[in-house]
């Protein structure tokens, strides 16, 4: 009995005003390894612009790359070893003007998200990998969601039937030697820091330790960093280490989880790139984000956690000074690439 090909992975064009179609397209020329392994969900136009944008000099062995539009999934594996598959997973009347914000540009950008999701929880993908989108367009468009992560949320949501509310989910940053998860994400910073309440806390501490055991790890190291300078010292600096974090880790100890905290924001990131711990727990986004894009933006990875499916992305964004010259790197992409097959080896 021959044994059934994996599932492909679904790669979102992003926005098509912005560098997402280039980078799609420059991470297909340079790893010829992934174009049957992986669909991209886009604008067919927008993409075709790209490969044109990002055609290599004469003479390279990679200039015939092509496009090859599918209507099927499965049907990547059928696609020649110079094209790369595609399906028109959005309307778009024509390719967006480039580096400019534009509401079908973000229109076109969450229908390609909607359709991606719809493949990996219907179960015909094994991941999602997205593109950068842009926060403005989406807003422009209507979308009622600031984000990849809300908006993926939102969806898995529907599908199961069940309120966002029970399906929480989680960001998480990585780049080479340090990994972070967020507690909140695009919130003001007024509202993030009311966001840092006991259930919150620990919430993100569950979903970040059953990430990582269903990675492999059994027993994950989690530091918790604190909110305020030096974790409170003791309650100078702010409650919110005694009243709300620290409660959380300890309930998390009692479910067994390896978590410590909370520790110094200023030290925390540098002890676990040190390898004292697998992952930091963060507050609020900048808090989180800043030191994993410092140490590693052209590697970063941002992953999903919480979701029924594996979801990665590139830790940068659209980059409209960028459109259209095709000098963007797609490395940030490969690296998301690679993370989600890994993730899902088994798939």
């Amino acid at each position: 009995m021959s044994t059934p090909k994996p599932l492909p992975l679904v790669l979102t064009m992003g926005d098509p005003a912005g560098i997402g179609p280039e980078i799609v397209v420059k991470a297909l020329r340079e790893r010829p390894d992934l174009r049957r392994r992986l669909v991209v969900a886009g604008d067919v136009a927008t993409l075709h612009r790209a490969l044109r944008i990002t055609a290599p000099h004469a003479g390279s062995a990679e200039e015939c790359l092509m496009l090859a539009e599918i209507d099927r999934l499965h049907a990547v594996g059928d696609v020649p070893p110079n094209c790369m598959a595609a399906v028109q997973a959005c309307v778009l009347p024509e390719p967006a003007t480039l580096g400019h914000i534009d509401a079908l540009a973000g229109r076109a950008a969450a229908d390609c998200v909607r359709w991606a999701a719809q493949a990996a929880l219907s179960g015909e993908a094994r991941a999602v990998v997205t593109a950068p989108i842009h926060k403005e367009a989406l807003a422009a468009a209507g979308v009622d969601h600031p984000g990849h992560t809300e908006l993926l949320q939102s969806l898995a949501a529907a599908h199961a039937g069940v309120p966002e509310s029970t399906l929480p989910v989680r960001m998480m940053l990585s780049c080479p030697g340090l990994s972070t998860v967020l507690v909140s994400i695009h919130l003001s910073l007024q509202q993030a820091l009311r966001a840092v309440t006991q259930e919150q806390v620990l919430q993100t501490i569950r979903i970040t330790h059953a990430h990582f055991q269903r990675a492999g790890l059994d027993a994950p190291r989690i530091a918790v960093a604190g909110l305020n300078p030096h974790a409170g010292e003791g309650g100078l600096f702010g409650r919110e280490e005694i009243e709300a974090i620290g409660p959380a880790i300890e309930r998390a100890r009692r479910d067994g989880v390896l978590v410590s905290g909370p520790h110094a924001p200023d030290t925390v990131f540098m002890r676990a790139r040190q390898g004292a711990f697998d992952v930091v727990v963060a507050m609020y986004h900048d808090q989180g984000l800043i030191p994993v894009k410092l140490l590693g933006l052209e590697h970063g990875v941002n992953t999903t956690l919480g979701l029924p499916f594996v979801r990665t992305s590139p830790d940068h964004g659209t980059a409209f000074d960028l459109a259209g010259t095709g000098q963007a790197s797609p490395t940030s992409l490969l690296a998301a690439i690679d993370a989600a097959l890994a993730a899902t080896s088994g798939s």
